[in-house]
């Protein structure tokens, strides 16, 4: 895909994907023009600050929930990378309407001015909480998921496409557990809720650059899921804090022992790639279907989970893995 007279918005762009994300589309793609939305002049400021004044890039004071600002922001611009979500599981149970708002409703918003606006590509950033989920994050994850890949219905006609990425923790990300077993590291105990728990894991310039790939790869309607490893969370916290105590403190409310990326109803339209699956939109009236005749499909039964998934990572990638993680938090930097 030719970038350099493309404008791309990046909506909560001031977070850890958003950063990451700016940063090798800037450095490698030199697209015409970079656009941050976020709500937080605070944040786009320490941004602009802490490296990111590129000539390239603007920044955008905005809320996913106004409308009205968001189709202002999107005049002009070709690709919009949605990713600003409130995820803090705890947070969303304890203020369900306000993840509801942003999630489902900002995420209506998105869809409703890229539509206005002309825009040409929309990839919506998902979790795997949104398979089966059994908390209110991956509840709106899955709402927004459902927006995302049902309004290529109101894009038939038009040049606006919609597609979604699907993947698992992000390694360091804010609110990753990363920093939290680091920290507890210096008290000689770090807490897990179950030591049989696993998860997806995914680093932060994977996801970036996935994204990118699919950006350029889309048709509309499809869900993208990446194959990455599994870990189990009881190796990271002995890697990270091979002398502490592990305290098991029992699974937290909205919390699974594993987690799913792909379901067994949706494998039945899922094809395999070399490295990533391809969720095909149900509806076989629009696009979105041509994956068949790249990819294999899934046996009967098929499920992507993290404690079934034959990719797993080692205690010398996990160390490899944590090793900036443990740099920057000496340093007392945040990465």
């Amino acid at each position: 895909m030719y970038w350099k007279d493309k404008v791309i918005l990046v909506t909560g762009g001031t977070g850890s994907f958003g950063k990451k994300f700016i940063e090798l589309i800037l450095k490698e793609y030199q697209p015409a023009k970079v656009i941050v939305y976020s709500r937080d002049e605070l944040k786009q400021h320490e941004m602009r600050a802490g490296g990111f004044d590129h000539p390239d890039l603007r920044y955008f004071i905005g809320d996913i929930r106004d409308r009205d600002r968001l189709k202002r922001a999107l005049n002009g611009v070709h690709y919009v990378v949605h990713a600003a979500a409130l995820k803090q599981v705890p947070a969303c149970e304890y203020n369900p309407m306000e993840a509801i708002k942003t999630n489902i409703l900002g995420s209506s918003n998105v869809i409703d001015a890229a539509l206005d606006a002309g825009v040409e590509r929309v990839i919506a950033l998902s979790t795997d909480k949104a398979v089966n989920p059994v908390n209110l994050y991956g509840a709106t994850k899955l709402a927004a998921e459902k927006l995302f890949v049902q309004s290529n219905f109101y894009a038939a006609g038009t040049s606006t496409r919609f597609a979604c990425v699907r993947y698992g923790n992000v390694v360091g990300s804010r609110g990753s557990v990363v920093p939290v077993f680091l920290k507890q590291r210096q008290t000689g105990t770090v807490t897990i809720t179950d030591d049989r728990m696993t998860r997806f894991w995914i680093s932060l310039e994977q996801g970036a650059r996935f994204v990118i790939r699919c950006l350029d790869q889309m048709q509309g309607g499809e869900v993208f899921v990446p194959k990455i490893p599994s870990m189990r969370v009881i190796d990271l916290a002995t890697t990270i804090a091979p002398d502490a105590k592990v305290n098991i403190v029992g699974i937290r409310p909205g919390e699974k022992l594993h987690e799913v990326l792909i379901s067994e109803d949706e494998a039945r339209t899922t094809v395999e790639l070399d490295d990533m699956f391809v969720v095909q939109p149900a509806e076989a009236n629009w696009f979105g279907h041509a994956w068949e005749r790249q990819g294999k499909p899934l046996p009967d039964g098929f499920r992507y989970v993290s404690d079934t998934n034959p990719d797993w990572m080692t205690i010398e990638q996990i160390q490899k893995m944590v090793a900036p993680f443990e740099v920057a938090f000496v340093q007392g930097k945040e990465l």
